[in-house]
């Protein structure tokens, strides 16, 4: 314990430090708040074996309602960031509410279903800006701190992350993670021994809700837009990848799916686009726009020779040599 103590407190150093080094604020930043939305995906589907086809609300309703409250009412930045985490947890006790009683297919199914319910509400609704989406979000200040500058936002952005990772951290340790993986392993199980099942998948879906909506409203301020593209069903499967490609069920596998899934974002789309210049040939522009296609085969090598992800077929290897 106090070697993985260590451990995370030399990373946390590390992201403190990577500025200084050289690190690009605004990328570091995008990978964090989508390492803690594939964190939260992952105490539901790792760690209660729920997958969720309609993950994606949660992050858009968090960004929209984040924006409007900053944008358009004028509130501070705290404020519109607990709101924007607020309205997301609520979302998620509906969503679960309507949700939880089934299992399977028939669960993702249902949560793909009431998030393309949203995803068409936020393409009409006249406060998301359709297509266009909420621009000009102010990041305004923390206790004193000027956000419009990227570095004392990328600070904020950390803690945030810290926070994030730390409470599922102490979730997944806690007696109440030994029952959501008890329930995972064997349901019939748990049911049988007394406990609410039910009740107690609420709760796990209502705090990946929340804490995927932290993830929301942090990225609105970061790119200081709400956009249709966080609620979208593609959204949804992107955060699957990031579990799955890093490792499911672990508590670092989900960062490292999401540091592989925004850098090759990033650098296949640098790639096309570099290519397009010095050929002049336009169809290498599909190469920087099809980068799910890249991210698609990468996840397919993983299902094939990594089943249990990066991080967990590691694991699994420390514990075969001991």
């Amino acid at each position: 314990m106090n070697r993985q103590l260590i451990a995370y407190l030399a990373a946390i150093v590390l992201l403190a430090a990577l500025p200084a080094l050289g690190g690009y604020p605004i990328f570091i930043m995008k990978v964090m708040c989508y390492a803690l939305f594939a964190c939260a995906f992952n105490l539901l589907l790792g760690y209660t074996g729920l997958l969720s086809f309609g993950h994606a609300a949660f992050l858009g309703l968090a960004a929209y309602a984040c924006g409007q409250s900053l944008a358009i009412w004028g509130w501070p930045t705290a404020g519109g960031l607990l709101f924007g985490t607020a309205a997301a947890g609520v979302l998620g006790l509906v969503f679960g509410i309507l949700s939880i009683r089934r299992s399977g297919i028939y669960f993702a199914m249902i949560t793909l279903a009431l998030a393309q319910m949203l995803f068409f509400y936020f393409l009409q609704a006249p406060f998301t800006g359709g297509e266009d989406g909420l621009q000009g979000i102010p990041r305004g200040s923390i206790l004193g701190l000027d956000l419009s500058r990227d570095i004392n936002l990328y600070y904020v952005v950390l803690a945030i992350f810290v926070l994030g990772y730390a409470l599922i951290w102490r979730t997944v340790h806690s007696p109440f993670g030994q029952v959501l993986k008890a329930i995972r392993e064997n349901e019939p199980r748990m049911i049988s021994l007394g406990y609410d099942v039910d009740r107690f998948k609420l709760l796990a879906f209502v705090l990946s809700a929340t804490l995927a909506g932290l993830a929301g409203a942090t990225k609105s301020l970061v790119f200081v837009s709400a956009t249709l593209s966080d609620a979208t069903w593609q959204m949804s499967g992107m955060v699957i990848l990031m579990t799955l490609i890093g490792g499911m069920g672990t508590l670092t596998g989900p960062v490292l799916g999401a540091v592989i899934v925004v850098a090759l974002e990033n650098k296949v789309g640098e790639f096309g686009r570099f290519l397009m210049q010095q050929t002049g040939i336009e169809w290498f522009r599909v190469l920087g726009e099809s980068v799910t296609i890249v991210i698609g085969l990468i996840f397919i090598v993983c299902v094939l020779a990594f089943r249990r992800g990066i991080v967990g077929e590691w694991l699994a290897w420390r514990q075969k040599t001991g």
